[in-house]
């Protein structure tokens, strides 16, 4: 019996000790709830991080591409240059503008969502 010198009640389960903290497990519901907001937070930001990531890698790639290809083109510096500028600008202007609506959508949703079911 290895177990009666732990407290064992006959029902089978366990009593705390008197000088042992007690837990509290009716406060769970809520330290649950605000442990899933901080993580809803920290995922929309390092979404949002991740999105302007994936934006400056395309708008470097697009750039690159147009003035690799310029040059291998033998093409005027100037020219290579600047178009590869317009590039990636309209790349980055772009993603940006993606990104915009993809915000709005999502806050047209939320805000449609909470009219319909108050």
């Amino acid at each position: 019996m290895a177990a009666a010198g732990r407290g064992v009640t006959a029902m089978g389960s366990v009593r705390s000790h008197p000088d042992q903290l007690q837990l509290h497990l009716a406060r769970a519901d809520e330290l649950e709830r605000m442990i899933e907001a901080r993580v809803a937070i920290r995922a929309e930001a390092d979404a949002f991080r991740w999105r302007l990531r994936l934006i400056l890698i395309e708008t470097l790639m697009m750039g690159g591409l147009v003035a690799v290809a310029g040059f291998s083109m033998h093409q005027p510096t100037a020219m290579v240059l600047r178009s590869a500028a317009i590039v990636a600008g309209a790349c980055f202007a772009s993603g940006g503008l993606l990104i915009m609506l993809s915000g709005a959508a999502v806050w047209v949703v939320s805000r449609v969502r909470r009219w319909r079911h108050p």
